[in-house]
């Protein structure tokens, strides 16, 4: 699962990239967005640090990406916020770690499985941009080759 904070980054994101070149306030971005404003307000300022977002004072101030949204995967996004797409430490490429109960890594047939897992995970997180999830819904179908029901 991924974290809430890391939801509501993407969501925000998202806001931001079906506006465009228009800037949105904090304010009117958490309540649309229905993110908590004190928590939007940090998740916010860690996109403007990681190069995602700007921000600009005044009347028409306000917050906007600071590259276009094709540009921007969802993998980047949660590696920002929540660390290496891995469901085992042994499988980070950025954060890897040698399970300690893990006799024999080449012959782990639980690490084999969850490799597929990982792979798969972020072929379509490192190939889903913004642009994407925003233009049409069965565009990220078609990344994944595959059709999700909400169940």
């Amino acid at each position: 699962m991924i974290s809430q904070k890391a939801k509501y980054a993407l969501r925000a994101l998202l806001a931001l990239a079906e506006m465009e070149s228009d800037s949105i306030s904090a304010g009117e971005l958490a309540k649309g967005e229905r993110i908590p404003r004190k928590f939007l307000e940090q998740i916010l300022m860690e996109l403007k640090r990681d190069g995602l977002i700007q921000s600009r004072r005044g009347v028409n101030g306000g917050y906007f990406l600071q590259r276009p949204a094709d540009t921007i995967t969802f993998g980047q996004v949660l590696r920002l916020f929540d660390g290496p797409i891995a469901p085992l430490p042994c499988l980070s490429r950025v954060a890897y770690r040698r399970c300690a109960d893990c006799k024999d890594e080449g012959a782990c047939r639980v690490r084999r499985v969850f490799a597929h897992v990982a792979n798969s995970a972020r072929a379509v997180l490192d190939q889903t941009t913004l642009a994407d999830a925003i233009a049409d819904p069965d565009s990220v179908d078609r990344i994944s080759g595959l059709s999700i029901n909400a169940s």
